[in-house]
Parts: structure tokens; sequence; C-alpha cells
């Protein structure tokens, strides 16, 4: 009998030396990108939030380098996740709405043409996921996710989602043709519907976690889409309490929404450090866009506007990346991109890119560790078409220009942040340059390939208005 103990665990030492070593030996990096949807720019403590902590948030800031100045593609949820799944300015290929939630229309979202991280990851060997908001489009063939590159799908096709399971009463996502419907579908496991039974976010951050664990021993790709806080504001009031101080019923809702995500991403950090792959694992912390500070009671400090605006507050958001090892703990007040993302982790894996449709963003990594001094990039780039809005940052100018380029205003942002200062008509050869600069980019873009959902919400106002008379 005790041949048969030593034995057993021999064959358990063994295979524990056995997996270690697999780990030890893997050389590509894995990727988490963890995603949230609508958070204020001052709600993360590293960003100097004081009445919602966000301690395992702050761990990936506090332990790799904080991005002073890091910006999204667009000051929208869609066409910012469109940018940096492809590591392209959406604008190049027609992605500049929020898609209208459209089962049956194959041109309602992201188009075929261009490959995304998950794919390209694919390529070399890469297990991918996404775990909550997927928003590119709801066609089963064109736009699932496991047809775009991703192996798993755990989540919800459209722009937002109840998150009370109780509320969940639509079981066929692909059987609904409007947006306020899809908030209210089952969870999509990649194209089967499961019932939940958890407060949303829980689900997912448990699915993040199962998926580290099945996968630790290859490389892999994990993009954490959190749908909170994006409303609706909801919250159970095991995370309400933690909050007692805070008077205001919306801002103590999105506080406590913050809290079980913070409370997620420790627990997958958490998971890394167990299975000892921490220090081969990149973690990457943003939001979408800026925080719609009326409508969920999220902050942008000293940010001016927020969410879909081309001030500040629209697009720059909370930044933070950490690989343990790689990146001493530092604060980088050059502008990065969330388009950056794919082109680091495709330079490391060494995945392919398609050449005909370059990148828009840079390995950030040379930058970061000190490599290369520069900055990694020139200028940021904006433009919204449907209010024909556009802004390009140069450097540590900022030039807006709105009202059919009537308009023009120049800021300082070294100087002033809140953009309260209007430089223009005294810089009138600086504001000269950096339009030369804009229209240069905008003449490479397209103009959107589909009718968003500002238009559903458009036609519907029109419909309300006319039963009225």
């Amino acid at each position: 009998m005790k041949n048969i103990y030593v034995i057993i665990s021999l064959a358990i030492f063994s295979l524990s030396i056995s997996n270690s070593l697999a780990r030890t030996k893997k050389k590509q990096p894995n990727l988490i990108v963890i995603m949230a949807d609508d958070l204020g720019y001052a709600d993360v403590g590293f960003n100097g939030c004081k009445d919602i902590p966000t301690p395992n948030i702050d761990r990936i800031a506090n332990e790799g380098v904080k991005f002073t100045n890091g910006y999204t593609s667009y000051s929208v949820c869609s066409p910012s996740r469109a940018g940096f799944l492809t590591g392209r300015y959406q604008q190049r290929f027609g992605f500049e709405r929020n898609p209208q939630y459209r089962p049956d229309d194959p041109n309602m979202g992201l188009t075929s043409e261009e490959t995304t991280i998950a794919a390209s990851l694919a390529e070399v060997g890469y297990q991918s996921s996404i775990i909550g908001k997927w928003h590119m489009g709801a066609h089963k063939e064109t736009h699932h996710p496991l047809n775009r590159g991703f192996n798993e799908f755990y989540g919800h096709l459209g722009g937002g989602h109840r998150y009370f399971p109780e509320e969940l009463t639509i079981k066929d996502s692909y059987a609904i043709k409007g947006e306020q419907d899809s908030y209210r579908t089952w969870i999509l496991r990649n194209h089967t519907p499961e019932k939940t039974e958890k407060y949303l976010t829980d689900e997912f951050s448990d699915e993040a976690v199962s998926f580290v664990e099945r996968h630790a021993d290859e490389p892999f790709f994990l993009f954490l889409s959190y749908n909170a806080p994006h409303g609706p504001l909801q919250a159970t009031d095991e995370y309400l309490q933690r909050f007692p101080d805070i008077n205001d019923t919306k801002r103590k809702t999105y506080a406590a929404m913050v809290s079980a995500l913070d409370d997620g991403v420790g627990r997958v950090l958490n998971k890394l450090e167990e299975l000892s792959i921490d220090d081969n694992t990149i973690i990457v912390f943003l939001s979408d866009n800026g925080g719609p500070e009326t409508k969920n009671a999220s902050h942008n400090g000293p940010l001016r506007e927020g969410k879909s605006s081309h001030y500040e507050g629209g697009y720059r958001v909370p930044f933070a990346m950490r690989w343990k090892g790689q990146i001493k703990p530092s604060v980088y007040d050059y502008p990065v991109s969330s388009l950056d993302i794919f082109a680091t982790i495709s330079e490391l894996a060494k995945s392919p890119v398609n050449n005909a449709r370059p990148l828009d963003g840079v390995n950030l990594l040379p930058y970061v560790i000190g490599k290369n001094k520069k900055a990694p990039h020139q200028n940021i780039f904006l433009r919204k078409y449907d209010q024909q809005r556009y802004c390009v940052r140069d450097g540590v100018f900022k030039l807006l220009m709105h009202n059919n380029g009537q308009t023009k205003e120049l800021y300082d942002l070294s100087k002033d942040m809140g953009e309260q200062n209007n430089l223009a008509h005294l810089m009138p050869e600086k504001v000269k340059e950096l339009e030369t600069i804009l229209n240069k980019w905008t003449k490479e873009l397209m103009d959107p390939t589909f009718l968003g959902l500002i238009h559903t919400e458009a036609w519907k106002k029109k419909g309300k208005k006319a039963k009225k008379k």
C-alpha cells in the first residue's frame, strides 16, 4: 500500500514539475485587457479618487505604469472598442457610430475586412476569449466573436445589459431587433444562451478566473470587457453597503458598481499569482471612453465634459499597464492610445498584421522601460462625423474645430488640461499648423458605413412628436 502512495505522490510531483517547466518555457506573454464601460477619469484611486476605493485596479497602476495621458480612439463605446480590437482608427473603415442591434444585418458592425487582435494572435497559437460586452454587431455569422478570432465568448452582443438575473427574460439573442430588448437577453456562451444566477459583474469575473485557470499552460489573450458601470445603474446590497457615507443615490449605486468590478480585477490578479504566471502576463486596464457624468454620476475630475465629447473628458481615460519583471513602477506622461495595445502584443508575440491595413498604434514597451526616450505619438486624433467635430493633439497643444470649421479652439494641455483658456486668437500660426495636420489625416478616412443607434433614437423621438400632434 505504501508503494502505491509513493507512486501516486511521485506522479503528482512529476506532473507539477512538468506544468511548472511548461510555464517557465513559455516565451510569448499572455495578455489581459480589462476594459470598464463609462468609467470616469477621476473614479480610480490612482487618479485621485477618494470616495470609491479601487485597490485592485490600483495594483495594476502601482505595480506597473500609470499613463496620465491615456486616450481611447473615440469618445463613445462601440467605435472606441472597434479601434482597440483592430489597432486602427475606426474611421478608416467606416465604424463611427454605435451600431443598432440588428441580428439580420451583416453590415451593421465590424467589417470582415479588418483583422482583430484575437485573429492575429490565433495565428501564433494564442487561445482568446472575450467576456462581457461585445457591441461589434449582432449578426451571427459576420460579427459574432467566434467568427472574429476568439475561441470563446461569454457575454452579450449589444451595447449594455441589465445586471440582475431575474431581469434577463429573453432567451434568444438573435430573435430580437432592438437595443432595449437586448439588455434583457440571457448571456451567450459562444452561441448557446445560459440563464445566469448572479449579479452580472460577478458572473463575468467568475468566467474570467475560469478562463485563466483553463489556459494557464498556453499563451492566452483575455478581453475582460465589463459592461459596468454603464447604465442601468444597478447594484446588490452587498456592494451598496460599502458606501454608507455617499448620500447621493446615483453616485452610491455607481460606486457600488465600480467596487464590484474592482473585486473582479482582484480575483483575476490573485489567480495569476496563484498559478505563478503573473510575471508572464501583461495586464492593461482602461475605460472605453470618459464618464457620462450627468447620466451615471461619474467624475472626470479636472477634464472638461465627458462621454461623447471631443474635449478631454470624452476620451482621456484611466489607463494603466503592468508586466511584472519587465516594467518597473512608473508614471508615464507622454500621450498613449488604446490603439497601442494591439501593436504592443503583436510585436512581442510575433503575430502577423495586415500590411495593406497598417496599425495606427506602436509597441509601448521600449517607451515605458526607458529604452526610447521620445514620445510614442506626435499626434492623437479624433473625428466625430455626425457632429462635424474634429481635433488633434500635437505635443502639448490641442486644436478643436466645430461649427463647420468656423469655430477653432487651441489649448496648451500641459498648463490647461481642463481646456479653459482658448489660445487660438493668440497663436494663429499654431492653429494653421495643426489644421494642416488634421486635414491631412481626415483625407485618409471614410464616411460611416452604417446608420447608428442615434438614428434609431431620433426616429423614436420623431414618432412621439407625431403622435402628440
